[in-house]
């Protein structure tokens, strides 16, 4: 009796522990940041990109303008990607896009942007991370839309052809 009770045991453990795993993968725990969020830019001071002088953001982000943050590096794949969009961007009048170089060697970035043009307006080193975790990045790339010193948009990931009308037809 003891011999047939083992491998029944055994046998409704398995059947309990395939049942709460094939549970849990259907619930899907994916979190999904809010992309319009409407709220205010944070400030910071940061090194000018390839120099050594600092400046404050409220400094650069002005009332009634349009302003595209884009974090980058020069490491970044997906960086490399968007580029072209970013070019896109930058030949509009009515946006202004500041680059936030993130983690990354000088000498590589500035080969990064004369290999395939700058974009940005300005650039802020940020060396340590600091700066785009209070922007609330997860990583690279990242592009936040800002108005009147909000953030209107935020895009994570690389921009495609689908966020770039959406931030042409929001800056209109």
């Amino acid at each position: 009796m003891k011999t047939k009770i083992f491998p029944i045991f055994i046998c409704i453990i398995f059947i309990s522990i395939f049942f709460i795993f094939y549970k849990g993968l259907q619930n899907s725990n994916i979190y999904v940041p809010k992309t319009n969020i409407e709220k205010d830019i944070p400030n910071f001071e940061a090194k000018v990109f390839n120099s050594n002088e600092k400046i404050n953001s409220s400094e650069i982000f002005k009332n009634d303008k349009f302003y595209l943050m884009n974090i980058w590096a020069s490491w970044c794949v997906p960086c490399r990607d968007e580029h072209p969009f970013l070019i896109n961007l930058s030949n509009q009048s009515d946006i202004e896009i500041i680059g936030l170089n993130y983690k990354d060697d000088i000498e590589k970035a500035k080969f990064f942007l004369k290999k395939f043009d700058s974009p940005y307006k300005f650039i802020f080193s940020d060396i340590d991370g600091t700066i785009a975790i209070n922007w609330g990045a997860y990583g690279v790339p990242e592009t936040f839309l800002i108005y009147n010193k909000k953030i209107i948009k935020k895009i994570v990931g690389p921009l495609n052809e689908v966020s770039l009308i959406e931030i042409k037809n929001l800056i209109q």
